[in-house]
């Protein structure tokens, strides 16, 4: 078994409260989960910023190249949204022998 995880660190257009963060953050949320049912994303960083946002990305599948594949499919997803800057992104592929 691997778990796979992957971290982007996003930077916002034209967002000055963070009503208006969520109302960006919750649609690509969404996406991710529409497309990828089988992995877990969550808002994990940044909270308190206006422009920056941290995305965190799990997937638990049998071989690494699976866990890979479908991070890789997720951060492109991400990277594509017009609305947003992917300053970074950063993958960890854990085993259960870790």
């Amino acid at each position: 078994m691997y778990v796979g995880a992957l971290t982007l660190d996003l930077l916002l257009g034209d967002v000055h409260s963070l009503k208006q963060k969520r109302a960006v953050i919750r649609p690509i949320i969404a996406e991710v989960h529409k497309r990828f049912p089988a992995v877990a994303v969550a808002e994990t960083g940044n909270n308190e910023l206006y422009r920056r946002a941290e995305l965190g990305i799990a997937v638990v599948a049998a071989t690494p190249a699976n866990a890979t594949r479908v991070l890789d499919q997720c951060e492109r997803l991400v990277a594509g949204r017009p609305e947003i800057e992917l300053l970074s992104a950063r993958q960890r592929l854990f085993n259960d022998e870790d």
